[in-house]
Parts: C-alpha cells; sequence; structure tokens
C-alpha cells in the first residue's frame, strides 16, 4: 500500500539525574563529595533510506521515543547515555511542524539525517558543588526533559520526468513499455490508483527515472476526480510529459486544461520544460495522417510527438526528446 502523508510525535530521552554520594572507604572516614553526572537522553534523528518508498510504517505507529540517560552513581560514575532513536523515511520526505506547517527539513539523498529532538542534559553529580566554603554538598542536579515534537512527514517522490494526462490516457501502458514498472492496465479511467516509478534505460549507461501519477480531470483544483492529491510527486520533476490521446477532437484544448489545473495548483510546476506527446497513434488507421500542430505555452509553441507504446511507432522519438530536453 502506498502512503504518502502521516502525522508522528516525535521525543528525545530525558537527561539521568545527578547522583549525591560521599567516599566511604577505609582510612578516609569524612571522604569528599563522589555523585556522578546523570547521561544525556537520545536524541531521534530521521534518516533518508533509499530501500523505502512508502510511509507506510507510520500508518498505525504514531509515537516514537528515545532512550533516557542513566543517574549518575557513587565513585565519581557518570550515567550511561541513552541510546539514539534512528526513524528511517523514504527519499524526498519533507518533515513539517504541525503547527506552524513550516518545513524543518527535507531529506532528498540517500541517508540524509536530520536530528528532530534533542536528548536532555544529564544533571551533574554533587562532586561538581564543593567549594572551599562547602566540602560536602549535598545537591545535585536533575536531568533535563528531552525535546517533544508533533511533526508532519509527507513524501514527494523524486523522479526526471513526470507524466500527466487524463484518465486512460496511455501513461500507466507508456511507463510499462520503456521501463521495468508493471503499473495496473485495464481499458477503463482511473485504472492508477497511486503514482508508479520507473528507470528508463537510454541508449548505453544512460538513465532516467520517470513517475506516472493518477489521471487529472477539469476541475482536479477542486477536488473533482482524485483531486490534486498526487500532483506534490511531480513538484519535484525537471520535466512535465503531458500525454493526450491522439483521437481526442482537440488536443490543444486538452492540453490547455491540463496545464491550467496544474497552474492552480502550483506555479512551480507550470514553469517546468514540457514535451507532449499524442499517445494511441495504433487507433488511427488513414492514408492521410492527420494534420499535427503545435500547441502554444507560455508564449512558446510546442510540437507534439506522435507515438504508440503498443506498436512502439514514435516512442524511441519521444525518448530522445525527452532525453535533450532533460539535459539541455
Amino acid at each position: 500500500m502506498f502512503i504518502d502523508y502521516s502525522e508522528i510525535e516525535v521525543t528525545a530521552g530525558n537527561g539521568g539525574n545527578g547522583a549525591v554520594a560521599f567516599r566511604r572507604e577505609k582510612y578516609v572516614p569524612k571522604g569528599g563529595p563522589s555523585g556522578g553526572n546523570g547521561g544525556n537522553g537520545g536524541n531521534v534523528i530521521i534518516r533518508a533510506h533509499h530501500n523505502l518508498t512508502t510511509l507506510l510504517d507510520f500508518r498505525y505507529k504514531k509515537k516514537f521515543k528515545a532512550e533516557n540517560g542513566q543517574p549518575g552513581a557513587n565513585s565519581l560514575k557518570d550515567g550511561k547515555y541513552g541510546n539514539d532513536l534512528i526513524i528511517k523515511v523514504p527519499l524526498g520526505t519533507l518533515v513539517k511542524d504541525q503547527e506552524t506547517k513550516k518545513i524543518i527539513c527535507d531529506l532528498k539523498s540517500d541517508q540524509a539525517e536530520f536530528v528532530i529532538a534533542k536528548g536532555g542534559k544529564g544533571g551533574k553529580g554533587n562532586s561538581n558543588f564543593a567549594t572551599s566554603t562547602n566540602q560536602a554538598p549535598r545537591k545535585a542536579e536533575l536531568g533535563k526533559v528531552g525535546e517533544s515534537k508533533k511533526v508532519i512527514l509527507e513524501l514527494k517522490l523524486i523522479a526526471d520526468i513526470g507524466l500527466v494526462g487524463f484518465p486512460n490516457a496511455g501513461k500507466s501502458t507508456l511507463i510499462s513499455s520503456i521501463s521495468s514498472a508493471k503499473p495496473k492496465i485495464a481499458d477503463y479511467p482511473f485504472t492508477t490508483l497511486e503514482p508508479n516509478l520507473g528507470i528508463v534505460k537510454y541508449k548505453e549507461f544512460k538513465s532516467f527515472i520517470v513517475a506516472d501519477i493518477p489521471g487529472i480531470i477539469e476541475g482536479a483544483h477542486l477536488g473533482k476526480g482524485l483531486g490534486i492529491k498526487f500532483l506534490r510527486h511531480i513538484e519535484r520533476t525537471k520535466i512535465l510529459l503531458f500525454l493526450i490521446e491522439i483521437t481526442s477532437k482537440s488536443y490543444s484544448k486538452e492540453f490547455k486544461v491540463l496545464f491550467n489545473e496544474l497552474k492552480s495548483y502550483s506555479k512551480v510546476l507550470s514553469e517546468k520544460k514540457i514535451v507532449v506527446g499524442l499517445s494511441k497513434a495504433d487507433l488511427v488507421v488513414s492514408e492521410k495522417p492527420k494534420k499535427i500542430s503545435s500547441v502554444t505555452v507560455n508564449n512558446k509553441k510546442i510540437k507534439p510527438i506522435v507515438f504508440s507504446s503498443v506498436s512502439g511507432k514514435g516512442v524511441q522519438e519521444l525518448l530522445d526528446e525527452l532525453w535533450e530536453t532533460l539535459n539541455n
């Protein structure tokens, strides 16, 4: 199951209390203070890991706590530090403060980590309070309480290219034909209910990652269809590949609807590089080829590429265009 949002509470360990103790050794009847310091509490660390792809682990477990520090002991023995708690999340996880919604950290690379809650400092033992006028202090510090935070985990997939199109536009068929991804494919709308990632091998020793998200319909930014729930997963991409069925009565109009939906959701999406593909070319059987005109976006004309994921026609041309745009 794909989960890309969760709210959790993290609590660092408390510091151990300092000890009040005195030396009690043979031949030292009035030994000085010997209370050790308490150990520091463990931190809570959030770390990105490449093997994880979902926030499913946080669907039921919502509270995480690091280990407390141990109290100090006699003979100047300091308490043991509490172990840090490491919470592993997928690459591309945003961590936000639940109350302010402010971004705390963005974990975009493997093993990137952030101390989300710091452990409390251990208290000082009475050996730290001896002075010339008070050689037998009977006081020690209590350990400090560890930090506690309520945070939001929000996953944004990391990919080079994001597929955008109406339901049943052929996005899943394309990603399954150019990569090893195996999304569900069927001849009805909203077959894709969660994002899919596919690694595309391009020529020798080259590759790029494509993200396929559920289809968009007009009014998606208002919550229609599957709404804008998955649009965050193409915010990190460098290119948006718009797919429109070649049998559409007006693909330029369909492109405009799709583009406006993205623009209504995020200005960032409307400013990305764009490639347009006309899918399902194998459905057109005509001696006279359909005239393909350019679409205009941000005062720039883009010539769509006609292709068929089933027959393979035009697929290499589409990949060439994506690679060139990606590296230009």
